[in-house]
């Protein structure tokens, strides 16, 4: 008996340690959002690793079909491109931060998890001329020392409903798998960068877009941002979503 507590309790302490690291609705690390309310028939699109230069052709899409989404970006991308930033922002959309350089937090250090973060709200305040409330962690994997920096910056962790594969995947199959999960305050993680790379290819997450934005509107859904499905008091058609306004690209 002295052997198996002695055995237990480091292996509990080991799950929930892992748990915190991956775990969708983890709150071990900060404040954290992993979906919306269930009674409201609205999604959250959010796009991870921007911003690139196929961030501008996702933003015509989403303002086809008048849908505002989150756009969790690098620090390091937005010194790259701060007018594809800026145009994020323009947009009505959400700007999130997601570290300046994708570094997987797992191990890093208190100092640096700080200078991550710090560095990119500042990169992101220059050129957007706002700083970002939420953070996603690269990978989704959180680490020791994260909550009191979240605190310092005021940020709210953002994980996901479901993730759209679509840096593997191909567009059917993207498009497929986020349709057929969709629910209500589901979030959707999607990419508009690959990290820190400046050779990205999304044509994958573009034409996956193009079934899932006019289907998902066409079952009643529209699309928010995750700060707005945070938010008890906004409407239910906040997104001023209109099925109708256009048709299906090609």
């Amino acid at each position: 008996m002295v052997l198996e507590l002695g055995i237990g309790a480091p292996l509990t302490a080991a799950l929930a340690a892992g748990y915190g690291v991956r775990g969708r609705s983890s709150p071990l690390f900060g404040p954290n959002l992993w979906r919306g309310p269930r009674e409201k028939r609205q999604i959250a699109l959010t796009f991870d690793d921007g911003p690139s230069e196929a961030t501008l052709p996702i933003l015509e899409l989403l303002e086809l079909y008048s849908a505002r989404a989150t756009f969790f970006q690098c620090g390091k991308n937005v010194e790259r491109l701060p007018e594809v930033s800026r145009r994020v922002q323009d947009g009505g959309h959400e700007i999130g931060n997601h570290t300046y350089s994708h570094p997987r937090l797992l191990g890093c250090t208190p100092s640096r998890i700080r200078e991550e973060i710090g560095r990119t709200q500042q990169a992101i305040s220059r050129a957007a001329g706002t700083a970002p409330r939420l953070f996603r962690a690269p990978y989704g994997i959180r680490w020791f020392g994260l909550r009191p920096v979240l605190r310092q910056f005021g940020l709210t962790g953002v994980m996901w409903t479901v993730i759209a594969y679509d840096w593997e995947w191909e567009a059917d199959e993207i498009a497929w798998h986020v349709i057929s999960h969709a629910s209500n305050g589901a979030i959707f993680c999607m990419h508009d960068g690959d990290r820190v790379s400046q050779r990205v290819d999304r044509r994958n997450t573009i034409r996956a877009l193009r079934r899932i934005l006019p289907e998902l509107a066409g079952l009643g859904y529209c699309f928010v941002t995750a700060r707005e499905m945070m938010d008890p008091r906004a409407p239910e058609n906040s997104s001023a979503q209109n099925p109708g306004k256009a048709s299906s690209p090609a």
